[in-house]
């Protein structure tokens, strides 16, 4: 725009001398050597104006006659020059392709018409690398650190090489040699920091992350945590031989990243020492509020040491109301409850925490409570199984390794704050199986059993190898009395259903006993003879009946004398009584013994024989 002003000014400039020249006319006369030449104004001003302008041509024409070999060799190198960047580029692209065949070709042919060129000599040594031929690609690294334009590039190479050929010495000596080359540069900068950090010096790992904070290699947040890890790695380190120091660097680490557990653990474990409890509680409230950690409820229930289980059950509860609805402040409680013997604040807890995170340590404790509460070892069976199949409790990962403790780095690759509590990978087939429905009566308490039982009577089954002890002799009989003989004729009958229900019982096999003993058909025989006398008193007198008193003795149970003369049944119903007695003992002996239960409900019984071959047939009993 400036330059179409300029020749518009230019042209109005010229407009106005030849408008002002042609309003003045004139004649201007050349003298010169008898010659004598007039002319107009206007005409000489036009001569003079094409006199310039072929001046100018010619001397532009020869110009380019004397330039001419120079714009040729110019062109050549020119066109060479195209064709070298040319073939540069498609060596780039064939080495970001991973064609190293090509890479090479094109970089080789790029360094024969690009002499000199610094790309051309990286081209060839990453072609190098990408094909295998290391040894090729470490002397063309190592030849560039004579020029200082490549020593940054060969360095960063011979590095990569190092780190290649697991040389931890000749890696951090190349980082090192980088990063003082060129203080901002990223990878070297990253590199001894890390080194640093593995070979634990910690006090110069801080000052390269300060340096590389200086130059916005990482942004602050990142940088607050890495100093934090450092000086909680730190403090670990001078916990036993300079406890002081160890508290101010891990004050310092938990000012910087209050979610670090370690650090916070740490600096309260120290306050603890220093027995500052106040201060050392804050610390661990204010970690847990955003990150709860089973380490932080722990050494927050234990931070007064002396405290009873009622007071760290008070203290945790404080805790847990930090963070409700979350499983780690649940499970804490729960374990406070269970040391307290507060068995309904704990059940209560763990059925929350079994909702929330069913992982293998919930149930292990609901294991535990059971056993501490009821000593149940059916149900602590059930919970040690399900806790079997639950998902792994979180742990310290880092790139894959399950650590139980923190650590700074990562020991597979040396990278800073690498490990981070979370779930571990499943590491066998059946965690990935879904877990059974919890059953709210599963998590319940066992009613409480009562404070009396009375022992229902249970008839035992005689052994019948065993001998049976005689019964008692019966008293004498008492004078009978109209009652008696006026007996219903209900009670003569008795003895034929007796002798019935004794004909239908099944034969007695012979068992031989021991001398005195009396045999199983003389009992038999025994028990049948006083039903037979008793029906035969009702027509006799009281004679007969003294009479058959003694015989009778031998076998019959004592009969009470029934003195008073009442319309109730007779007193003495000896063969009655006797038949019923030994029908219920056949039926006693033919039935089984019934239990509560057929085995404790910790007692999983035989699983080999069937429930038929269990119930053996009973004996049967012998009588004097």
């Amino acid at each position: 725009m400036i330059r179409l002003l300029i020749f518009i000014a230019l042209v109005f400039v010229v407009a106005v001398g030849s408008a002002w020249i042609a309003d003045k006319p004139g004649i201007i006369t050349l003298d010169w050597q008898g010659y004598q030449i007039e002319t107009g104004v206007m005409t000489a001003a036009v001569a003079l104006i094409g006199l310039l302008a072929l001046g100018i041509i010619v001397w532009n024409v020869a110009l380019f006659i004397l330039r001419t070999p120079d714009h040729v060799g110019s062109f050549f190198r020119r066109r060479r020059k195209d064709r070298g960047y040319d073939a540069m580029s498609k060596g780039l692209l064939a080495l970001g392709v991973g064609d190293a065949a090509g890479a090479g070709r094109y970089g080789a042919e790029a360094a024969k018409l690009l002499s000199g060129e610094p790309a051309t000599q990286l081209l060839l040594a990453q072609s190098a690398q990408l094909d295998g031929r290391h040894e090729e690609a470490r002397s063309r690294f190592e030849a560039m650190l004579d020029d200082p334009a490549l020593r940054p590039v060969g360095l960063h190479g011979l590095y990569i090489e190092a780190e290649r050929l697991n040389e931890p010495v000749a890696a951090r000596h190349y980082a090192e040699e980088a990063a003082k080359l060129m203080p901002g540069l990223d990878w070297a900068g990253r590199a001894v920091l890390g080194y640093q950090a593995v070979s634990g010096d910690w006090a110069d790992a801080i000052k390269t992350l300060e340096k590389n904070y200086a130059f916005k290699r990482v942004d602050k947040k990142t940088f607050r945590r890495h100093k934090a890890v450092l000086l909680t790695a730190q403090a670990q380190e001078l916990e036993d031989r300079d406890p002081d120091a160890a508290r101010q660097k891990a004050n310092e680490a938990h000012g910087l990243a209050p979610a670090l557990v370690p650090a916070a653990i740490l600096a309260a474990r120290l306050a603890t020492r220093r027995g500052d409890i106040r201060k050392a509680m804050k610390i661990v409230e204010t970690t847990w509020k955003l990150t709860p950690h089973p380490e932080l409820a722990e050494a927050y229930a234990h931070a007064r040491n002396g405290d009873s289980a009622q007071d760290r059950l008070k203290r945790v509860k404080a805790l847990a109301a930090l963070r409700a609805h979350n499983a780690e402040g649940a499970l804490a409680l729960a374990r406070a409850a269970i040391e307290a013997n507060d068995w309904d604040l704990a059940r209560a807890q763990m059925k929350a925490a079994l909702r929330l995170e069913p992982t293998q340590r919930a149930f292990l404790m609901m294991a535990d409570l059971e056993e501490r509460q009821h000593g149940d070892r059916g149900r602590v069976r059930e919970w040690l199984a399900r806790a079997v199949r639950a998902p792994a409790d979180p742990a310290w990962v880092a790139d894959g390794v399950v650590s139980e403790t923190w650590s700074p780095v990562s020991p597979v690759d040396g990278r800073l704050d690498a490990f981070v509590w979370t779930t571990p990978p499943a590491t066998l087939d059946h965690h990935d199986d879904p877990l059974e429905a919890l059953d709210d009566a599963l998590m319940e308490a066992l009613p409480a059993a009562p404070a009396h039982l009375e022992a229902a009577p249970l008839e035992r089954k005689p052994d019948p190898s065993e001998p049976l002890a005689p019964s008692p002799a019966p008293q004498p009989a008492a004078a009978s009395t109209p009652a008696t003989e006026a007996a219903p004729a209900k009670d003569a009958a008795a003895p034929d259903k007796a002798k019935a229900e004794t004909a239908k019982t099944e034969p007695v096999q012979t068992v031989p006993v021991k001398d005195g003993a009396p045999k199983a058909d003389a009992s038999k025989a025994d028990a049948a003879k006083p039903a037979a006398q008793d029906a035969g008193a009702s027509a006799s007198g009281p004679a007969e009946a003294k009479a058959s008193g003694p015989e009778t003795g031998a076998t019959s149970s004592a009969k009470p004398s029934a003195p008073d003369a009442s319309p109730k049944p007779p007193a003495k119903p000896e063969a009655k009584a006797d038949a019923k007695a030994g029908a219920t003992r056949k039926d006693d002996l033919s039935r089984p013994i019934e239990f509560p239960l057929k085995h404790m409900p910790d007692d999983p019984g035989p699983d080999d024989e069937p429930e038929d071959a269990r119930q053996k047939k009973p004996g049967f009993r012998f009588f004097n």
